[in-house]
C-alpha cells in the first residue's frame, strides 16, 4: 500500500456487506481467508512487518474508546502521550468545534460531539494511513463538512484515506469499491406493496 497506488478509497455497501471486515483486514486485526495484504511489498501478517505497519495506521471505528470520566482534552491528550507526541490536542479539538467543551467530562457529549472527539484524536495522533469506519455517522451537516475538510487536508499532505460508509461523503476522485450484499435480500413490506400496486 503506498500513496502512488491508492490515495483515497471509498468502500460502499449495505449493512453486512463486509465493509468493516475489509477494514479490519487492512488494519491487520483479521486475517484474510485468501490472498495477502502487502505494505511496502511485505505481508502485514508477518510479525516484524505488522509492528512497523501499525505505527502508520490510524483507526476510527464505531466503538469510540472514549473515557467517560476524562475531559474532552484528556481523551485526546491521553492518546497523544501514548504516541510520544504532544502539542496538537487542543488545536485538533478546536478545529473539530469542541474548544468550548475541552474541560468538560466526555460523558456530557452528544453522539455527534463524541464522533468529533474521535476525529480530533485522529488529527492529534497524525499517522499517514487513515482507516475510517462509518466516520460520518451521528455527525450533523457541519460535522460532515469538517470531516470532508480534514480528509482533504490529510490527502494534501500525502496521507492515505480508506473510508467504509453507506452515507455520502465528498472526497476528491476516490477509487470506489462497491461490496455486494453477503446474503440475499429478503422481501420487505415496501417490495410487497410495490408488487401489489398499492401506494
Amino acid at each position: 500500500m503506498s500513496p502512488s497506488m491508492m490515495e483515497e478509497l471509498a468502500l460502499k455497501g449495505t449493512n453486512g456487506s463486509g465493509k468493516t471486515t475489509f477494514l479490519r483486514m487492512l488494519a491487520g486485526f483479521t486475517r484474510p481467508s485468501a490472498g495477502e495484504i502487502l505494505w511496502n511489498g511485505h505481508n502485514i501478517t508477518e510479525s516484524g512487518v505488522f509492528h512497523q505497519y501499525k505505527l502508520h495506521l490510524n483507526w476510527l471505528s464505531l466503538k469510540d474508546a472514549i473515557k467517560e470520566k476524562f475531559t474532552v482534552l484528556d481523551n485526546v491528550q491521553w492518546f497523544e502521550i501514548l504516541e510520544g507526541k504532544q502539542g496538537k490536542s487542543m488545536a485538533a479539538i478546536e478545529l473539530m468545534g469542541l474548544g468550548r467543551l475541552a474541560k468538560e467530562k466526555a460523558r456530557m457529549l452528544s453522539m455527534g460531539q463524541r464522533k468529533r472527539l474521535q476525529l480530533a484524536r485522529l488529527l492529534a495522533i497524525d499517522r499517514p494511513i487513515w482507516l475510517l469506519d462509518e466516520p460520518s455517522v451521528a455527525l450533523d451537516d457541519e460535522g460532515v463538512k469538517l470531516l470532508e475538510y480534514i480528509i482533504k487536508e490529510h490527502r494534501k499532505k500525502g496521507g492515505i484515506v480508506i473510508v467504509a460508509t453507506h452515507l455520502p461523503i465528498e472526497m476528491e476522485d476516490p477509487m470506489v469499491v462497491r461490496l455486494p450484499p453477503r446474503f440475499p435480500r429478503r422481501m420487505t413490506l415496501v417490495d410487497m406493496l410495490d408488487r401489489s400496486g398499492l401506494d
